[in-house]
């Protein structure tokens, strides 16, 4: 089962039994950091290989941050859809070959929308090629610490070959908030607008737990309900990872339980992030829990999961209501620049990077 920690105190009366109830049914990976001290509160199963899904896409990011700060490109440059990107599954934006979009608003409807077609875009903006920017991603992934991750795109479908760990997704959350502060208003958006259709973030802890300023969700019927989760009060800082949930409100309850813990245990004699040796199955395969997550019966126990207007229930007593419209940017097309840009919109399209896996994929992506 792992080294899980334990650093909150017992709470009182319902909202301890409430606690309990919501609490992680198996033995998924999970995790809670501390930016700053990089203390380690609770962990289980970190070093369990795992298909990140669109967590990817927090990879992405970073790797196109480092993009910017060489000077390579800047939040103005144009992403041009090519036919490559464009052909990319749901979840999309469904922009055609030829169209652009500043890489600033590109980022917003990657990460918020969790746009597949839009992430390939930006990798092809970067390197000049799929192929490229995913060797970039590997090489950045490296750099940085994650030992166990292995990218085969720039948007989290499966495939063969991609995987990653929590412990490792924890390494590159902490890198981003740490390295790239002045980009931490992408992670927190509530949601975009084009004019013409709103998107609201896909992550439910934004603006409904307090704190909450990120960071990316991600879901395939292999990997589960996964989420990566920062918050930060009173100057503290923490970050929760929770792969493998059964459900949009389940990844959401236990995220909010590990940042509530993170954000009140003093994190006196936890280990720290790079002393914890690894533990637990020694296992060359990546997990894959589709039969558990995609079968009919999971379904059914989802839809049970929500209100009568088709909205998540969530149990956690530190998740609230917003009570007001959500707070919207806009994020569009670059004006007339289709003609312009549709000349470029041509070699871009590489060869796809691995064989897929028999893994199947959810389509439409869930709403909440």
């Amino acid at each position: 089962m792992g080294g899980k920690l334990k650093g909150l105190g017992v709470l009182a009366g319902a909202c301890a039994s409430l606690l309990l109830a919501i609490g992680p049914a198996g033995a998924n990976p999970r995790l809670v950091v501390d930016v700053n001290s990089l203390k380690v509160l609770e962990h289980e199963d970190i070093f369990q290989k795992w298909y990140p899904a669109s967590l990817t896409k927090l990879m992405t990011a970073y790797t196109t941050f480092r993009a910017i700060k060489s000077g390579r490109i800047t939040l103005e440059t144009p992403v041009v859809m090519t036919k490559n990107a464009a052909a990319e599954p749901a979840s999309k934006m469904y922009f055609k070959p030829g169209q652009a979009l500043t890489l600033d608003n590109a980022l917003k409807m990657m990460l918020v929308k969790s746009a597949n077609d839009v992430a390939v875009a930006i990798g092809e903006t970067v390197s000049g090629s799929d192929a490229a920017f995913i060797q970039q991603m590997n090489a950045e992934a490296l750099r940085i610490g994650m030992t166990s991750s292995r990218f085969i795109n720039a948007n989290g479908l499966p495939g063969a070959g991609q995987y990653t760990t929590a412990r490792d997704l924890a390494v590159l959350a902490i890198t981003i908030k740490r390295e790239f502060p002045q980009y931490s208003g992408y992670f927190a958006l509530e949601g975009f607008t084009t004019g013409k259709k709103n998107f609201p973030n896909y992550n439910m802890l934004i603006g409904r737990f307090d704190g909450a300023d990120g960071m990316k969700t991600g879901f395939i019927c292999a990997s589960g309900f996964n989420q990566v989760s920062s918050a930060t009060r009173n100057g503290r800082s923490v970050v929760s990872v929770v792969l493998g949930a059964d459900s949009l409100g389940g990844r959401a309850d236990e995220s909010a339980r590990l940042l509530q813990m993170g954000l009140t245990s003093s994190g006196a004699g936890s280990p720290g992030l790079g002393k914890i040796a690894p533990y637990g199955p020694t296992r060359d395969s990546v997990t894959d829990i589709s039969k558990q997550i995609c079968s009919k019966a999971a379904a059914k126990i989802r839809s049970e999961g929500r209100d009568e207007v088709g909205r998540q229930k969530l149990l956690s007593p530190y998740i609230h209501e917003i009570n007001r419209p959500l707070k919207l940017v806009y994020a569009g097309l670059i004006p007339g620049a289709e003609t312009q840009s549709a000349k470029g919109a041509q070699a871009q399209s590489a060869a796809a990077q691995g064989d897929v896996a028999n893994v199947p994929i959810p389509v439409p992506r869930p709403a909440y």
